[in-house]
């Protein structure tokens, strides 16, 4: 197996990974409510995302932490969720990719999991999430 290596591949593991979400009975209904039918905006902000991530390309300009919190007030986000989106991702990543930016893909996203976690609880007590 490749390693993630540009654009292209990105594209691929978040189309594939969210190919999975959309069925999936423990946070595809999340999905479903926030988005809806049309992906049309989510998905480029995803490539985006990911390629600043993985290979610090500029771009993304977004705060995951705010949507999340945001997100939690409209439908409230449980350890559940956070490990089936973990359980999803890694899941995707091994059967498409295998190597040093695949690696970091799945540790990039169990500290953004804990982070936003964290944050979201943080969020629910009043405190700051900055």
């Amino acid at each position: 197996m490749n390693d993630i290596a540009n654009i292209d591949d990105i594209k691929l593991l978040v189309n594939s990974f969210y190919d999975d979400v959309k069925k999936d009975e423990t946070i595809g209904y999340i999905f479903h409510d926030i988005i809806g039918e049309d992906w049309s905006h989510h998905l480029p902000v995803m490539y985006t995302f990911w390629n600043t991530v993985l290979f610090g390309e500029a771009g993304y300009t977004g705060n995951p932490v705010r949507k999340h919190v945001e997100l939690d007030k409209k439908s409230p986000l449980k350890a559940e969720h956070y490990t089936r989106w973990f359980e999803l991702w890694t899941a995707t990543v091994d059967k498409l990719f295998a190597g040093e930016v695949a690696d970091r893909a799945k540790e990039r996203a169990k500290a953004m999991v804990q982070l936003i976690d964290m944050k979201v609880q943080w969020a629910r007590e009043g405190k700051s999430i900055m």
